[in-house]
């Protein structure tokens, strides 16, 4: 697995490196926006995209979320945001731009490397299944937990990892209203530090890229129930 690391404070930089390579991991280092992308554009062009990138928002050059943007244009790479802005809203603003998760600066590199693995595993107890029981269907819409993707018949949408657990979750338990709190622990585990109004940014990219009107008039793939949280609509 490769990793890039995008950070402009060296002695951050180093400190997530040592812990990516004590954990087996490959790495390689950008100090600005522009740099990584030219080192995602190189890689893709070669055909050894990487795995993952860690991506700090405040960066020389080309701002991460500017990069975060361009970099989904033609991706869906795992992307965790580093940010020193740790309030709900810049929060929320990073993962508007595409990003998947995020961690708040000053943080753990062990919380960070727990973050990374959670995204390099995918989905637990899903792969290797090709029995029917590995779509589910969804109107005309088919979540494959094999592939790990959202098809309209033979087309994929593009989806991140977070926005495919919170709509899997979501369509496994159909006319089932869940809590943002009960999404987060759901989805991504108890040990999950993150807002309850992320769940509400999730949703709205979900809806988006499913072509739903839910927004507006509450009638597509995902409900919002008032006061409460969402839920599948069954028909």
């Amino acid at each position: 697995m490769r990793i890039l690391i995008v950070e402009d404070e060296k002695s951050i930089s180093d400190v997530v490196l040592a812990y990516l390579k004590k954990d087996g991991y490959e790495a390689d280092t950008a100090s600005n926006g522009l740099q990584a992308l030219e080192l995602f554009n190189e890689c893709r062009k070669k055909n050894a995209p990487y795995d993952l990138i860690i991506l700090d928002l405040m960066l020389p050059r080309l701002s991460g979320e500017e990069v975060c943007k361009q970099i989904r244009l033609n991706s869906n790479v795992p992307i965790i945001m580093l940010t020193a802005k740790g309030s709900e809203s810049d929060v929320i603003a990073g993962l508007d731009a595409g990003a998947d998760d995020y961690v708040v600066k000053p943080f753990s590199p062990r919380v960070l490397l727990a973050r990374v693995r959670a995204h390099l595993r995918g989905i637990s107890g899903n792969e290797g299944s090709e029995d029917s029981s590995s779509i589910i269907r969804i109107g005309d819409l088919d979540i494959d937990l094999t592939a790990r993707e959202i098809r309209r018949g033979e087309k994929a949408i593009s989806v991140t990892r977070n926005e495919f657990l919170v709509f899997l979750t979501l369509a496994s338990k159909p006319d089932k209203t869940f809590t943002r709190d009960e999404l987060i622990s759901k989805a991504f585990g108890d040990d999950y530090d993150g807002f309850d109004r992320t769940i509400d940014t999730y949703v709205k990219n979900l809806r988006r890229k499913l072509g739903d009107d839910s927004n507006t008039n509450n009638t597509g793939y995902i409900r919002t129930v008032h006061g409460f949280g969402y839920r599948i609509a069954s028909e």
